[in-house]
């Protein structure tokens, strides 16, 4: 037996058909709002939950489909990632519950290609070399390219953080990623 989401989708698709034009819009807006806000954090929540990235961007929509009927019946929006993790999880469970078995017994194994995995150490001495190379940047540059590239910040979210213009954002994270495309460092990376 399964438990729906939505105790009463009728109930919840009633209020929207008596709504005026701007308060659908209000709706919109701020849903919109939050998915372009939360969409990536979100986004590595649903990978984190699934094997393949495609099935990920599924759950999520399916997910925020789930949100954006409840919108209004949220009461502390404040507590919207919970939400949606719950949603994500609930999905999650339910579609593993619903699977159905696609394996079928054949006399020639579909094996992929493999394709050799990364070393390691390796990437671990890139890492470190990355990471070597951003230390040498002036503070500002440092702080601009580990926000904008580290903490997957946007250029407007990183200016707000700090303080500054977005132009002022472009321009040193642009200066910064040239010191570090000729950092001898990195240069068998190229």
């Amino acid at each position: 037996m399964t438990t729906p989401v939505c105790t009463s989708a009728s109930k919840a698709a009633a209020p929207v058909a008596s709504y005026t034009p701007n308060a659908r819009y209000a709706t919109y807006s701020s849903f919109s709002s939050y998915v372009r806000a939360r969409g990536p954090v979100l986004l590595r929540t649903a990978r984190s939950l699934t094997a393949n990235p495609s099935d990920a961007e599924d759950l999520l929509q399916t997910a925020l489909t789930k949100t954006y009927v409840a919108w209004d019946r949220i009461e502390d929006h404040r507590a919207l990632d919970g939400y949606v993790r719950r949603a994500l999880l609930n999905t999650r469970t339910s579609q593993w519950r619903k699977r159905k078995v696609d394996e079928f017994a054949c006399e020639e194994l579909p094996e992929p290609e493999t394709v050799p995995a990364p070393d390691p150490a390796e990437q671990q001495v890139l890492h470190d070399a990355m990471w070597r190379a951003v230390m040498k940047l002036p503070d500002r540059q440092r702080a601009m390219v580990v926000l904008r590239y580290y903490e997957d910040l946007s250029e407007a979210q990183t200016a707000e953080v700090l303080g500054v213009s977005v132009g002022t954002v472009k321009s040193a994270v642009s200066r910064a990623l040239g010191k570090l495309r000729e950092d001898p460092e990195l240069s068998p990376v190229r």
